[in-house]
């Protein structure tokens, strides 16, 4: 967009509780760290919504004229996926195999939906020398002590220990990644280099071992993009303990705070339960594109303001599937057209609800608000817009021709014959008999 001024941007930090006021100047550089997944398995829905977020969020502070770092890391090593190498491969050390299959599936998935490659990617498993090196300061500074091998994060040892999550020390449980260990000073210390048998994985000046789960994220954050982010997002499931200790450990080793906002999306729920591979009540991105078009999975994302819980059904689907094919059908013979600025009235209310907390639902009400008495250059704008900040495709879909079953052929004849002779109740009745049989019939030209 041209003629781009100072933006006034307001986001939600969890870390303070209250939407703040964020000033954007163009060619500002932003700096943005969105945790990345563990690759022992196929991206769920929960992944995709993750991704879709934090994608707006990126492509509208780059329109907003800000220069964006934008860095996902890969935890590619883990006790998953050892196992499932263990289980699949017959040997836990084949864990490297299965990450590269898992990524390279979850690149093809989030790439459907239309997400943005982040400009950088980070592995654990290359960056080990500065995470073994940052747990080095930890023990310097008092943070960390080693046990036979093994080396904790003191809690004690931190004043801010529980803010961001807004936990009393006293009260917390220990979180389901934590293990229990009698090596422990406090239950709640957490490892930051995990032991191993001679020889396998790495070796460092505590012995041979492997990163515990929260250290590898504050090393590849200060590593590709400084000691203070901008912007660091996820799902509200890594607030705690995962960000709470990556706040303190980084908090530890830099001196300073690390992050200015810290914005976590809600979770997909099924039947009022949170999406989780654990429950075994998840849907993996690439089942669901078998039935439906990855831009009506992106279409349900921005339908839900990213702080408000998605209760996921296939009848979402079905509603979303009929309003973004509308949209389709509205739009998808003009020309886009990159408006100059966002003067008018309607992209003027899309913009406010933008930068309100990334109003995707607002925004939304004002696109169908505008498509009913627009000229074709707002339209050009609106779709422009869709596009290019929101990521929505708005290609059609080419239609594909069924071969029909003698049966379906002689029950649609029987209506259009109903039909002709206007006998509207035998009409319907061959109509909702279509619909129990999976063929939906539309009477009126698309």
């Amino acid at each position: 967009m041209q003629n781009r001024a100072v933006a006034h941007c307001v986001i939600k930090n969890t870390m303070s509780g209250k939407k703040e006021k964020v000033v954007f100047e163009p060619g500002q550089q932003v700096n943005v760290y969105v945790c990345g997944i563990t690759p022992y398995d196929y991206a769920h829905l929960g992944h995709g919504r993750c991704n879709v977020t934090f994608d707006v969020l990126i492509r509208f502070l780059k329109e907003l004229g800000t220069s964006v770092h934008y860095c996902r890391n890969y935890t590619d090593i883990d006790d998953k996926l050892m196992m499932r190498a263990e289980r699949e491969l017959g040997s836990e050390n084949r864990y490297v195999e299965i990450a590269d299959r898992f990524i390279a599936a979850f690149s093809e998935d989030i790439a459907a939906l239309g997400c943005l490659t982040p400009d950088y990617q980070p592995r654990v498993t290359q960056e080990i020398p500065d995470i073994i090196n940052s747990v080095r300061v930890l023990i310097d500074r008092g943070y960390a002590y080693v046990v036979d091998g093994d080396v904790y994060f003191s809690v004690d040892s931190f004043d801010g220990y529980g803010q961001l999550s807004k936990r009393d020390v006293n009260d917390l449980e220990v979180g389901a990644r934590v293990a229990v260990s009698d090596k422990k000073r406090n239950p709640l210390d957490f490892a930051v280099w995990k032991s191993e048998d001679e020889g396998t994985f790495w070796e460092s000046p505590w012995g041979w071992g492997r990163p515990g789960w929260h250290i590898e994220c504050s090393v590849m954050a200060y590593k590709h993009l400084g000691e203070v982010i901008d912007i660091h997002g996820g799902g509200m499931d890594l607030i705690f303990p995962h960000h709470e200790n990556e706040r303190a450990q980084s908090c530890a080793m830099l001196g300073v705070d690390p992050v200015r906002i810290w914005m976590h999306n809600a979770f997909v729920q099924i039947n009022n339960e949170k999406m989780s591979k654990s429950l075994g009540n998840f849907f993996t991105l690439r089942d669901l594109y078998q039935k439906y078009d990855p831009m009506v999975l992106r279409y349900i994302f921005l339908m839900h303001h990213y702080r408000s819980p998605i209760d996921f059904s296939f009848d979402l689907c079905d509603m979303a599937k009929t309003t973004y094919e509308r949209l389709v059908r509205m739009l998808g013979d003009i020309d886009a057209q990159r408006p100059v600025n966002f003067e008018g009235p309607y992209m003027q209310r899309m913009m406010e609800f933008m930068l309100d907390d990334l109003n995707t639902v607002g925004m939304l009400g004002v696109v169908f608000d505008a498509l009913k008495d627009t000229d074709t250059t707002e339209r050009a704008h609106i779709k422009w817009f869709l596009q290019n900040i929101c990521g929505l495709a708005l290609i059609k879909q080419p239609l594909v021709e069924l071969e029909l079953s003698a049966e379906i052929k002689e029950l649609i004849d029987q209506r259009v014959a109903a039909r002709a002779v206007k006998d509207w109740k035998k009409s319907d009745e061959l109509r909702d008999k279509l619909a129990a049989l999976g063929h939906k019939v539309q009477d009126k030209k698309l």
